[in-house]
């Protein structure tokens, strides 16, 4: 089950965050899966949610998805930053098989 928060309608880009994550699913209209970036900040000492459309999923089908917790650290200008950073790396595993391997296709690295 999916946490529920309030929403907020205003947020400043030099606001501290709790987090960013970017999610599909289906707007309010029903006009076909959307992306959207939603940031979680304070209001009224309570979690609130911030959520930038950011159009057609279909345009964001190749891209990470983003999740990046902050705890208060990170501004909302800094954590949408990341997320530009982390959506533009190609895609790929996180880990490289090939570079636990020797020569003859053994494994000589263990995490």
């Amino acid at each position: 089950m999916e946490k529920v928060y309030p929403i907020t309608l205003q947020v400043a880009p030099g606001e501290k965050a709790f987090a960013l994550y970017e999610i599909t699913e289906q707007p309010p209209d029903n006009s076909g899966m959307h992306r959207y970036q939603i940031i979680l900040v304070n209001r009224g000492d309570r979690l609130a949610e911030y959520r930038i459309d950011m159009g057609k999923g279909s345009l964001w089908k190749h891209k990470r998805f983003i999740n990046i917790p902050s705890l208060w650290v990170h501004s909302i200008a800094e954590l949408q930053f990341i997320a530009e950073q982390i959506r533009n790396e190609p895609m790929q595993d996180e880990l490289d098989i090939a570079e636990l391997m020797d020569n003859n296709g053994q494994v000589v690295k263990c995490f």
